[in-house]
């Protein structure tokens, strides 16, 4: 007897399939505020849902929160959100106060979204320019994109806590399989040709069938390519070569 398929098991849901936010501590983002605020460091912690350390801090007007903790910080710091604030490792700044050249994290969008770029350890972009026309600020990202944002968006100063981490190897698959558990991501990722029939619509001796499917598919079946208009590598010439040697 066959067994429902990941495509099915997962939409119908349940514990092994539900993202656990009940262990996540913050989204790490920036707070709303109107003038210069202040937030003493009193801690960091390990959020499970991300691979950066987050800092606790506690802030002027008795709020607490977490933010993404820059390379550099210790516990008992004070950092400087909004306003005049010092270019100094930590602090919360908008892109039109910082000059081209600085090296800044969790960079925010749109203007109060908290933040949404260079958020991963050891992530950081750069300024590199300020257009006084469009009132546009640009931002190298590590990708080599630059991305034109306004000069109200906030960032912090520096490069995020946790760099280095990719260069220490797994060693264990039971290492990863934990890893990845914390966030809910599907692994190991098996192929479909290499299970059973009664398992997967392309088990079996299933080898030059077609790896479509219709896009009113049921569930079961709704797996490979949904509704692709063309698979596999082009052949032949594209267009605008012709006459090319």
């Amino acid at each position: 007897m066959g067994t429902h398929v990941i495509v099915q098991k997962r939409g119908h849901g349940g514990p092994a399939y539900k993202t656990p936010s009940h262990r996540f501590i913050s989204p790490a983002k920036y707070p709303q505020y109107k003038e210069n605020m202040l937030g003493e460091i009193t801690g960091f912690v390990q959020d499970p849902s991300k691979d950066v350390v987050l800092a606790e801090l506690l802030f002027s007007d008795g709020r607490k929160g977490y933010l993404i903790a820059a390379e550099g910080m210790k516990a008992g710091d004070v950092i400087h959100l909004g306003g005049k604030t010092p270019l100094a490792t930590g602090n919360v700044c908008t892109l039109e106060t910082i000059p081209e050249g600085i090296s800044v994290f969790n960079v925010e969008a749109h203007t109060g979204d908290g933040g949404k770029f260079a958020r991963t350890s050891g992530a950081f972009a750069m300024v590199v320019s300020h257009d006084e026309d469009t009132g546009a600020a640009g931002i190298l990202l590590a990708s080599k994109k630059v991305m034109s944002l306004k000069q109200g968006c906030r960032a912090t100063i520096g490069v995020a806590s946790g760099g280095g981490r990719l260069e220490k190897p797994m060693k264990k698959a039971g290492i990863g399989k934990k890893n990845r558990e914390s966030r809910n991501k599907r692994w190991p990722r098996k192929l479909g040709t290499s299970m059973s029939a009664y398992d997967h619509p392309h088990g079996g001796r299933s080898f030059g069938k077609s790896s479509c499917v219709s896009r009113n598919a049921p569930p079961g079946q709704k797996v490979g390519h949904i509704a692709s208009r063309r698979t596999g590598r082009r052949r032949g010439k594209m267009e605008g070569q012709e006459g090319e040697n």
